[in-house]
């Protein structure tokens, strides 16, 4: 086999593959024993028919027909691997000559990944920030991790505080008519957490249990509902009960109730230890993603069509995927923002086509220095993910390599360390210091609203 790839547009490239006798014979050959098998003829046994006669019965053009359908694919990929281009789409195949006792001649059209022309990418200058973690820092997160762990007591009597939970009944009216979605039984809701429209929590501070009230409100002009949207609306409410949090003495009792530590001043050591880690990597990554930046900036490259709509796809999918562990879908989620599929799309654009262009610039400055994953490292890596999915590394490594899915590993790994080389490769040319510019007063009215552990675990892996 023969071919030569020539590109005829800025992204399209126009193949040409000579199949010669021998292998198109083969081919033919192959394809009359799996036809053979499937046709009755009179006088033969099924399958026990010589191709002769089997040719005259069927015609040769249709044994042709079989052998260009496996012929085709198997020389179009044996092609690319030839000249070494990169399709990024399905081909236009073009059968120009197919005649007995002539080499088969085909075409191919194929949009491929578009040329990168690098610019910098080495000795990138940046400044790099570095976040100084002040007392009031762990005073803060010491005060987050104090409402955490305080007692909710129901309040017999009393009024409604900022900050106390309330559950109520509520019933929504817009020109006097209710509306969908404005009313709730026994509806938790934490005053001063912002969860409702501008307005109606503060109106519900000084209400007494069982104390019915009307609450007047204007629903936001950019509402996700157009039919609310900067309409005035009133909410007839009742508070069932109320609950307030009892925050705990902030001593070594409370440091050993909430941590493994036994003094407060070891548990603000920790505090102060994982806050600066937290910062130091956010920072870290913060600088790596802006020599990416840097490094893409520098370079010229066209994002393609098809590879933009393909980076769409992958990136609704993994929405869908992260909505549905919510417990509902993405009809359920345009709907509730009263968006389409065309406007989530054209929203998603600009990033997809971002990652386009990063990714075709990283594999190229990988190409440029030669950066590959060798079996050892993926192996490695191929051990984490089956760790992650609890399965034997060896038996999950072995499955991937027969399925040939091992790319995914490969090409992440490779990824890694092109960014690496940016980064051992930066010079930096200035060290911002940056103050946290929380307070405890902001950190007792974030702590208002109810939080998990889960919370503290995302803080600090983040």
């Amino acid at each position: 086999m023969k071919a030569n790839a020539e590109r005829i547009e800025k992204n399209t490239v126009a193949m040409e593959i000579e199949v010669d006798v021998e292998e198109v014979s083969q081919a033919l050959d192959k394809a009359y024993r799996k036809m053979v098998k499937k046709v009755n003829i009179p006088g033969f046994r099924k399958g026990k028919t010589p191709r002769p006669i089997f040719e005259r019965f069927v015609g040769k053009e249709a044994l042709y027909e079989e052998a260009m359908e496996s012929l085709v694919p198997e020389v179009y990929f044996k092609a690319v691997e030839d000249t070494g281009i990169e399709p990024i789409d399905q081909p236009k195949m073009e059968i120009v000559q197919a005649e007995d006792g002539k080499p088969v001649l085909l075409k191919a059209t194929v949009e491929v990944k578009p040329e990168v022309i690098l610019g910098q990418y080495k000795g990138l200058q940046l400044a790099k920030s570095v976040t100084e973690i002040q007392e009031r820092d762990v005073d803060a997160e010491l005060e987050r991790l104090r409402n955490r762990h305080a007692k909710l007591l129901t309040i017999e009597e009393g009024t409604v505080e900022d900050g106390d939970q309330v559950e109520l009944d509520f019933l929504g009216k817009v020109d006097g008519e209710p509306f969908q979605g404005g009313e709730g039984k026994n509806y938790p809701l934490t005053i001063g957490s912002g969860s409702f429209i501008p307005g109606f929590e503060d109106q519900m501070i000084g209400m007494s249990i069982g104390e019915n009230k009307v609450i007047n409100v204007t629903f936001p002009e950019n509402y996700q509902s157009e039919e609310l949207a900067g309409k005035e609306a009133t909410f007839e409410v009742t508070v069932n009960g109320i609950k307030r949090k009892e925050l705990l003495a902030m001593d070594d009792e409370f440091a050993k109730d909430v941590s493994e530590f036994d003094t407060l001043e070891e548990l603000r050591a920790d505090t102060r230890n994982k806050l600066k880690q937290t910062a130091e990597s956010k920072a870290e990554y913060q600088f790596r993603q802006d020599l990416i930046d840097l490094a893409v900036g520098n370079a010229e490259v066209e994002a393609p069509e098809g590879m933009i709509n393909s980076q769409l796809e992958e990136t609704i999918r993994g929405m869908n995927n992260r909505l549905s562990g919510q417990g509902i879908n993405l009809e359920t989620y345009l709907e509730y923002t009263n968006s389409s599929m065309p406007e989530l799309r054209e929203q998603l654009r600009p990033e997809a086509e971002r990652r386009v262009r990063t990714n075709l610039v990283l594999e190229a400055i990988a190409k440029n220095e030669g950066i590959i994953a060798g079996e050892e490292e993926i192996k490695a890596e191929s051990a984490k993910v089956a760790a992650h999915y609890q399965q034997d590394p060896e038996e999950f490594y072995n499955a991937l390599k027969k399925e040939r899915q091992l790319g995914f590993i490969t090409e992440s790994l490779v990824m890694e360390k092109t960014v690496q080389l940016l980064v051992d490769n930066a010079q930096i040319v200035d060290v911002s210091t940056f103050m946290v510019e929380d307070t405890k007063e902001q950190a007792i009215e974030d702590a208002k609203e109810p939080t998990t552990d889960e919370d503290t675990k995302e803080q600090t892996e983040e």
